[in-house]
């Protein structure tokens, strides 16, 4: 997942271990390769590691914390915020953070819209502001990277299996999910 465009300048001084991710994406010739890459589909998934260590695991010495963060729940808004500012397609988002998940991994009838398959759907309010606070992080490990930043879309609904499972910052108490099924390997 590439950061938002100021991040990692607000970043490492700041933020040391919560950042601490591998590989370290620090240098701007590191990200120009990385959005290049994935612009012209060397890079084929857009995802997250989603390491959710607790606060005090990563709040050692840099050379001691484990790598990696809670990121999964902010990827979406990162790269909405990457379109905003010119930088992806929509489409190319889609592509690469639902179509190709299911057709590299064969997983059956998900990652599209398409009549006969799961309704594994996210809506999302492109022109909604917000601020990643302690508030409204739905991780259970109750920190992100990301407190203070500010985004200019929202997912505002998500649907599993065509069920409702979030509204605008509830999540729905029933269980919705269903097992995935892939297609047979080569």
């Amino acid at each position: 997942m590439c950061a938002p465009p100021d991040f990692y300048q607000r970043g490492l001084r700041k933020k040391g271990g919560l950042i601490k991710w591998n590989p370290a994406v620090k240098t701007q010739k590191d990200k120009d390769a990385l959005w290049e890459a994935l612009l012209d589909d060397r890079i084929d998934v857009i995802a997250t590691d989603h390491a959710p260590h607790t606060a005090e695991e990563k709040n050692n010495v840099y050379t001691k914390c484990p790598s990696g963060a809670p990121l999964v729940q902010h990827s979406l808004v990162v790269m909405l915020e990457n379109y905003k500012n010119g930088k992806i397609s929509l489409e190319k988002i889609v592509e690469k953070m639902a179509h190709n998940p299911a057709i590299l991994f064969k997983i059956e009838k998900r990652g599209f819209v398409r009549e006969g398959y799961k309704a594994d759907l996210v809506l999302v309010d492109l022109n909604q502001d917000w601020t990643v606070s302690k508030d409204n992080l739905l991780y259970k490990c109750g920190w992100s990277p990301l407190e203070g930043t500010n985004f200019h879309s929202k997912v505002t609904h998500t649907f599993v299996n065509g069920h409702l499972v979030y509204d605008n910052g509830k999540i729905a108490e029933d269980k919705f999910g269903e097992r995935l099924l892939f297609e047979a390997r080569d």
